[in-house]
């Protein structure tokens, strides 16, 4: 008879498990992203330069890749944790029917849009429109549609870029709790995505409506994006800004495969298109490891 994993588990595994979520539900989420913010912007050498080599040790990062190789070249940990790597270090699919991964990292899950509802982990999942803010008019672009959530470990690069071209069309920042995003948290907490804090980001494309969300994380103490800046930690409710046009709108198209935000320590990104818009390629399945630029699935 074949065990499960829960079965497979040690009772301290369980255990540990059991301590280290039920601690992310009374830890002071806010205040240690404050002190996280503080910390990796501290420019005194000696500190920096050990923070930034305990990561690249730690979680055997790759340098070569880095347009600057040298971790002790870095104005702060958050300068190299954000770095910018060679260009010829993520070739973006150039095939026009091919949508560009929009980040390194780990793919958690893909699949369809259910009933307004996407799978998070075996026995959760979450609403389409918990996700968006409650808005009703964008859930419904999205209605029986596909998804991806992309998890970025600490040794991934941290930028984001654009999956296939497209012009912006709203933005909303909707405040949370900033639980870890791991695989054990995404196995344990409810509705994990549709309750951190995360920024809405929805564009027109040629294929129709996408949706790239940013979702904060414990010790993710900031989201950038590159027509806006810094969007967290500065407001405690939803807030909508609105590119339509309008006497003087404010335009941002973007290219495929060109930078559109950055996590300022890891966390998850969220791709929601429409309905018959694109299919999953049949590698692009739960755990695999993706590099941005690949080609992650086709237009239909």
């Amino acid at each position: 008879m074949k065990q499960t994993d829960t079965q497979l588990k040690s009772t301290p595994q369980k255990i540990a498990e059991t301590l280290f979520i039920g601690l992310q539900y009374l830890l002071p989420h806010h205040l240690l992203s404050w002190m996280m913010h503080s910390i990796a912007r501290i420019e005194t050498k000696p500190i920096k330069d050990l923070l930034i080599r305990r990561v690249v040790d730690w979680f055997n990062v790759d340098m070569q890749e880095a347009l600057q190789s040298d971790p002790s070249r870095y104005r702060h940990f958050n300068d190299f944790f954000t770095r910018a790597l060679n260009p010829d270090a993520r070739p973006v699919t150039q095939q026009s029917n091919e949508i560009a991964c929009p980040a390194d990292g780990a793919l958690s899950q893909a699949g369809d849009i259910e009933a307004g509802y996407l799978f998070q982990a075996k026995g959760h999942d979450y609403s389409l429109l918990e996700l968006l803010g409650g808005d009703a008019e964008m859930s419904h672009l999205f209605e029986d549609g596909n998804f991806a959530t992309i998890y970025l470990s600490p040794r991934d690069y941290h930028r984001l870029h654009m999956p296939i071209s497209g012009k912006l069309k709203r933005m909303v920042h909707v405040p949370g709790r900033l639980f870890s995003v791991n695989a054990t948290t995404c196995q344990k907490v409810p509705r994990l995505f549709a309750r951190n804090e995360r920024v809405i980001c929805l564009f027109d494309t040629e294929i129709g409506p996408m949706a790239m969300i940013l979702v904060g994380a414990i010790f993710v103490s900031s989201i950038e994006t590159v027509w806006a800046g810094t969007i967290t930690p500065t407001r405690q409710r939803v807030n909508s800004w609105d590119y339509s046009p309008q006497p003087k709108p404010i335009t941002v198209e973007l290219e495929k495969g060109e930078e559109m935000g950055r996590f300022n320590m890891g966390s998850t990104v969220i791709l929601l298109f429409g309905k018959d818009s694109i299919e999953w390629l049949d590698d692009f399945t739960s755990g695999t490891a993706v590099k941005m630029g690949e080609a992650i699935a086709a237009v239909t």
